[in-house]
């Protein structure tokens, strides 16, 4: 699927209506973060719109917080098989190998996804970007020994890097 992009002037001379289809997807499931955004515009940079979305998140207490995270799939889970993950989360995880996994890692991710989600409440959350299969086993098998508070803050750092690497895919700078 072919991604639409826009020039960040033509963002900002939108419909608020037409920025937030075009944003819509930056944060999985969650327009609000660019309806948040938009009466902030005109954005002089990538830079400045990332910042100012990722303000919208930071300043909306935790339970939205928390409705964000849950809004993104497991890593190689039950989404994913089931071919209902977004167009975004599809490229990130098949771009990482997650995809072709062995049995043996499929599993494994099976069990770090059940693991972290009975100790956290939420789903594993990295921008898989950068890692293969081996590298994001690794990460997870680390991130699921700390505490819920530092997985609620590396879950929305991770959450702004998927975000900046879509704005990227999106607009022509």
């Amino acid at each position: 699927m072919k991604v639409m992009r826009h020039t960040l002037e033509q963002l900002n001379r939108m419909s608020a209506g037409a920025f937030v289809a075009a944003l819509g997807g930056i944060f999985e499931h969650s327009p609000w973060v660019a309806q948040a955004a938009e009466p902030q515009r005109p954005f002089d940079s990538i830079d400045a719109l990332h910042r100012t979305m990722a303000h919208a998140v930071e300043t909306a207490g935790e339970a939205r917080q928390l409705a964000l995270i849950n809004a993104h799939p497991e890593l190689a889970g039950k989404a994913a098989v089931r071919g209902e993950l977004t167009a975004e989360s599809t490229r990130e995880q098949s771009g990482a190998g997650l995809d072709q996994c062995t049995q043996q890692e499929f599993d494994t991710l099976q069990r770090l996804n059940r693991a972290y989600r009975e100790r956290f409440g939420f789903p594993f959350i990295l921008a898989v970007r950068g890692y293969d299969r081996h590298g994001i086993i690794a990460n997870f098998e680390a991130r699921v020994q700390n505490s819920r508070v530092d997985e609620l803050r590396a879950s929305l750092d991770q959450i702004y890097r998927i975000a900046r690497f879509r704005l990227d895919e999106l607009i022509d700078a």
